[in-house]
């Protein structure tokens, strides 16, 4: 197994920007080419549980507005394989002062590119300590 070969670092860190671009910006069409098309793929967001890539494309489809950027407060990369790499992400909102975001994708190296086929999303209480 090659963990965290630095090339595949690198690819998957640039899908995962090129999906904070796409969130950002509410690029619906962005987003849905990241998520990858099959029934398995899942996405658990702060008010909703999506089975497969037709619940996850509805649910952008039905719309949300744009927001801005959060600040990070930790990123986390590795990679397991060439084929196959997890971001995990804290992010604070100015809008929700005294809590804080976690985020992981599953990313996948499939023969078109990068693509997410889990994600998850929650808000939480800051803990007293948060590790950065």
């Amino acid at each position: 197994m090659e963990i965290d070969l630095p090339n595949v670092i690198a690819e998957v860190m640039a899908a995962f920007a090129r999906y904070e671009k796409a969130l950002m910006a509410n690029d619906v069409a962005e987003l849905d080419a990241i998520f990858h098309n099959d029934p398995r793929t899942i996405r658990y967001g702060g008010t909703e549980n999506l089975y497969g890539y037709r619940e996850i494309e509805a649910f952008r489809a039905a719309g949300a507005p744009p927001r801005p950027a959060p600040p990070f407060c930790k990123n986390g990369l590795n990679t397991k394989s060439r084929q196959l790499g997890v971001a995990s992400t804290l992010f604070e909102r100015t809008s929700a002062p005294g809590k804080i975001g976690r985020q992981m994708q599953t990313w996948v190296r499939f023969a078109h590119g990068w693509q997410v086929v889990a994600a998850h999303v929650s808000v939480i209480d800051r803990p007293a300590e948060v590790r950065a």
